[in-house]
């Protein structure tokens, strides 16, 4: 399991990405070219509490002295935080049962510019009663296909979501939805559909009607990537 924040997952040729600065330090420490599985690939901006990846090695070093070994090669943007032996038919992405993701909103005035690449900054004051009803609709298996971004390669646009939630901690909102799979961008365009609910442009009980007509046009903007996490991953 591990921590990272700002550059995408997947590895790309002359680009920075975490699935290769994780494979290069591997390879330093084991001699062995590895390649790792991720239970999904985030993009750049994106952040993950708790990614999980796996991968097969020979090397005789003790599983629990991986992460301090991996971090000594890694920088200061990621982190290793636990290590574990798996069958060997267990697979990051295939056998993942439910991801948890979150969005944050700073909801000043002003923002903030500590964390100002760490969450999404919306200004003006939102209605988090009306936020919290639209969530519910979310609940349950529908075909999400107004909540996805053109350009996804997955055949089908149906989803489970288990649990969905916005809740208030002082002046941040938070949009957690857990569920079996998401399309791509899904979790940022429910949550910028879930922002013009709170901002009045949406009526709550308007979103059954976006998710059962399937049309793009009719949900909401797509927020900036680095409001997005990934919270956790279930394999039970």
């Amino acid at each position: 399991m591990m921590e990272k924040i700002l550059i995408g997952w997947q590895k790309q040729p002359n680009k920075l990405n975490i699935q290769g600065t994780i494979e290069k330090a591997i390879e330093d420490i084991t001699g062995e070219q590895v390649e790792l599985n991720a239970s999904g690939r985030t993009d750049a901006g994106v952040h993950a509490l708790a990614q999980v990846a796996n991968f097969k090695t020979n090397s005789k070093l003790p599983i629990e002295k991986f992460p301090l070994a991996i971090n000594s090669k890694l920088k200061k943007s990621i982190v290793i935080k636990e290590a574990e032996e798996v069958d060997e038919r267990f697979h990051s992405r295939l056998t993942c049962k439910q991801k948890t993701y979150r969005y944050v909103i700073n909801n000043t005035h002003n923002g903030t510019a500590i964390y100002r690449n760490m969450e999404c900054h919306i200004p003006t004051k939102l209605d988090i009663d009306k936020m919290q009803r639209a969530v519910k609709y979310f609940i349950g298996e529908h075909d999400f296909k107004a909540f996805k971004a053109s350009g996804t390669s997955s055949k089908s646009s149906v989803r489970t979501i288990y649990d969905a939630k916005v809740y208030k901690d002082n002046e941040r909102v938070f949009i957690e939805l857990t569920g079996n799979g998401f399309l791509y961008n899904m979790v940022r365009i429910i949550s910028g559909t879930l922002v013009d609910v709170g901002l009045g442009k949406i009526k709550p009980e308007e979103i059954e009607t976006i998710i059962n007509m399937g049309k793009r046009e009719n949900a909401g903007k797509t927020l900036p990537a680095h409001g997005l996490y990934l919270v956790k991953v279930d394999y039970k």
